[in-house]
């Protein structure tokens, strides 16, 4: 099913870097609440939910998780990766998978949205990401064949435009099947500073709205304060409200329209 001018725009509840070990208990209370507010037709986690991927950690993101409307889609960050423990070597994903979901590419198919997850975190990296041959054609597959229409959309927790130590290992293929697939919204988190742009692929000049979240409840601040995304799609628009917290607060930030 489209959405169309005469439909009321699809709302994305876009949460990311929870942190849980590292987190503002009192951002994380409220969150729900202010989340649950703008009836989301999705939420989408993109990644960090622990500050160190113990089970305590994972089993407090869990539940957290478990209170934000349904459905969801979550991906891992870097964080969710034992730091200089055994695991990280042997079973780097056990814990995520235990205690969140057991698939790191998970897709979600609603009547609105095709919505599709990757695991950007290899075990060998500490802060960048990557992106496989294998995951580019999932995306140029999977979101290429959504139904005319249909918000076609990719979650990762490593921005694709992000440069330096964070850049993507494997980002211009990704970039290229972006494109084919004709990918609307790509939601991404890792930088704690929310941002919104158009994501073009160099070699054909199309490319989808790039959209970052800061971190919803950690304390580990970047120079902006906690916040997250409520995001509207209508037939020919992105619209990205940023909600800001203070002492435990939300309140409405401001808004960016992108063409859709």
């Amino acid at each position: 099913m489209s959405v169309g001018p005469a439909d009321a725009p699809f709302v994305i509840a876009h949460v990311s870097d929870l942190h849980f070990g590292a987190h503002a208990p009192a951002a994380a209370d409220a969150l729900v609440d202010d989340v649950a507010a703008v009836a989301p037709g999705l939420v989408v986690v993109t990644g960090d939910c622990t500050m160190r991927a113990r089970d305590r950690q994972f089993a407090q993101a869990r539940a957290l998780l478990d209170r934000l409307p349904a459905p969801r889609l979550v991906v891992t960050g870097n964080h969710d990766v034992p730091l200089l423990r055994p695991g990280r070597l042997l079973a780097p994903y056990a814990g995520y998978r235990a205690w969140i979901d057991a698939d790191l590419d998970p897709r979600l198919d609603l009547p609105h949205v095709r919505a599709l997850g990757l695991q950007s975190m290899p075990r060998w990296r500490w802060k960048g990401g990557r992106v496989t041959r294998r995951q580019s054609a999932l995306v140029a597959a999977y979101l290429g064949a959504a139904p005319a229409g249909a918000i076609r959309l990719l979650a990762l927790h490593h921005p694709p435009s992000a440069g330096g130590p964070a850049r993507i290992v494997g980002r211009a293929q990704l970039l290229r099947a972006l494109a084919a697939a004709h990918v609307d919204l790509v939601l991404a988190g890792h930088t704690h500073v929310p941002a919104s742009h158009r994501l073009l692929d160099p070699a054909t000049g199309h490319g989808p709205v790039e959209v970052v979240a800061g971190t919803a409840t950690s304390r580990r601040l970047r120079g902006a304060p906690r916040s997250w995304n409520v995001i509207r799609v209508d037939a020919g628009h992105v619209h990205v409200e940023q909600r800001y917290e203070a002492g435990g607060a939300w309140r409405s930030g401001r808004t960016v329209t992108h063409e859709r």
